[in-house]
């Protein structure tokens, strides 16, 4: 039996899921925890994933999804799993279902404990985390009484930063939106989830999940009201674009889309400097904020310090910030963002709420094999981060960066292998993307291969199309 418990932070999935694995025998999987004993023991994908750590840079979701899948293969097959908290999106759903489907297994529930926002809010606001092991206590709920790995005494409790009324506001605005189509994609490939009213005692929570996990077991059933989750669903409602009468102002609002090595950072720039906007990459977004110590910045350390992922809403709220800046007031070309579907509805939330409308996407079309190649070649600076290629931008002097003179190094995720999986990832992910902003007419298909003038002049007179006829939609 495999089961998915999903739910908010907060809501008390690691509290049930321990007892639930002991109960009936599942393993308990999950990818906090996966990741930060991947960083501990120093494995390939742990070492790789510092590797981005220590570039100020987001650790992809293909190298959470390595971990998830080498971590699978261990369990034997007669052995069943409880995910904690995973999967949270579509594609992660999607990633599941074809591994699954390769290793003869199946998803036989997935199991939604549901808890109000403004419950959550309470709990959140009182949580307390041991520095050591991570484990969850509540300053009134659930007090410190022993540590589950028996490592400290309780003198090791903190408030997290992140654990405010105003973030954890956003944090659950961000949950509704992934899980609202999570529940959609199971429901609409016959998977009904099964929804548990976790606004109870502790007790009769556990019990109702103790029964939902028994039921599974015994191919009984579970049935859930149709009306329960379409409610779901509805609280997870994409945010609907402003009309171009709408807006308070005509700005040149542009995204990237495209997969590792097709160039969208070099043709963002260059079309940054033709249309006069900055190039706003999300990676020097969080470098920024890091180098910076912003709160955001401290808060997002604070997250890789104790070895966990940065989450999507905190990633949002760095994006926010750079997008309402002074300096991109007439416009922005966004490169990094959005890589997921909840992303782009974020991101059109993001500028409802600005009272500004995206002018369009364009998606840099470029081929598999070509991709290969470019990433092969691929060099980077280890001091400065300065991107070099051996056949397209080779250094002046071998192995030296031009601008600062540091070593320059392949990254270990560029061989091959390991970018043909990323790509598969890409492909994941980009679909619901392109469909999203094709649907809403904004988007630009631009073949990214060729010569590099030839495919600047061909993105520039996308961006300029795409800006026109939104500023005329708007007169």
């Amino acid at each position: 039996m495999n089961i998915a418990l999903i739910g908010p932070s907060g809501g008390g999935k690691g509290t049930h899921i321990r007892r639930l694995s002991a109960e009936f025998g599942l393993f308990p999987l999950s990818t906090g925890s996966l990741f930060r004993e991947n960083l501990q023991r120093n494995s390939a994908l742990g070492i790789l994933a510092r590797n981005y750590i220590a570039q100020g840079e987001l650790v992809p979701d293909e190298v959470v999804d390595a971990m998830i899948e080498e971590c699978l293969g261990k369990i034997t097959p007669d052995r069943g799993v409880i995910f904690d908290g995973f999967p949270r999106t579509v594609r992660q759903a999607k990633f599941l279902d074809e591994f699954f489907a390769q290793a003869g297994r199946q998803l036989d529930a997935i199991v939604y404990l549901e808890v109000p926002d403004a419950e959550i809010v309470r709990r959140l606001s009182g949580r307390l985390t041991c520095q050591l092991c991570q484990a969850p206590f509540h300053s009134d709920l659930s007090p410190f009484k022993s540590c589950p790995e028996g490592r400290c005494e309780g003198e090791h409790l903190y408030h997290r930063d992140d654990d405010n009324p105003a973030l954890i506001s956003n944090r659950m605005r961000a949950f509704h939106r992934v899980t609202g189509n999570l529940v959609e994609y199971y429901y609409s490939s016959g998977r009904i989830p099964i929804l548990i009213d976790g606004h109870r005692p502790e007790a009769e929570v556990g019990r109702s999940l103790q029964d939902a996990l028994t039921a599974v077991q015994q191919r009984a059933g579970v049935a859930t009201p149709e009306s329960e989750i379409a409610r779901v669903v509805a609280l997870g409602a994409p945010p609907v674009p402003l009309a171009p009468e709408q807006t308070r102002a005509k700005t040149a609002d542009l995204v990237f889309i495209g997969g590792p090595g097709s160039g969208k950072g070099t043709q963002a720039e260059a079309l940054a400097r033709a249309l006069n906007i900055p190039h706003i990459a999300t990676g020097d977004l969080f470098r920024e904020h890091l180098k910076q110590q912003t709160d955001l910045g401290r808060l997002a350390k604070s997250y890789m310090d104790r070895g966990d992922l940065v989450p999507d809403d905190l990633t949002e709220a760095m994006v926010q910030s750079g997008l309402a800046s002074p300096r991109a007031s007439e416009g922005f070309i966004l490169d990094g963002f959005p890589r997921t579907l909840a992303q782009s509805e974020a991101l059109t939330d993001m500028l409802t709420h600005m009272q500004r409308r995206l002018a369009g996407a364009i998606y840099l079309r470029v081929g598999d094999d070509e991709i290969v190649h470019r990433l092969s070649g691929r060099l980077t600076c280890r001091s400065c981060q300065s991107p070099y290629h051996l056949q397209f931008k080779p250094p002046q002097v071998a192995g030296r960066c031009d601008l600062c003179g540091g070593e320059l190094y392949r990254r270990d995720d560029d061989n091959p292998e390991t970018i043909r999986a990323r790509l598969r990832n890409f492909h994941r992910r980009r679909a619901p993307i392109v469909n999203y902003y094709r649907t809403l007419g904004l988007l630009a298909e631009v073949d990214g291969e060729g010569g590099l003038a030839a495919v600047t002049q061909r993105t520039l007179e996308a961006a300029r199309e795409l800006i026109g006829h939104s500023n005329s939609a708007a007169r």
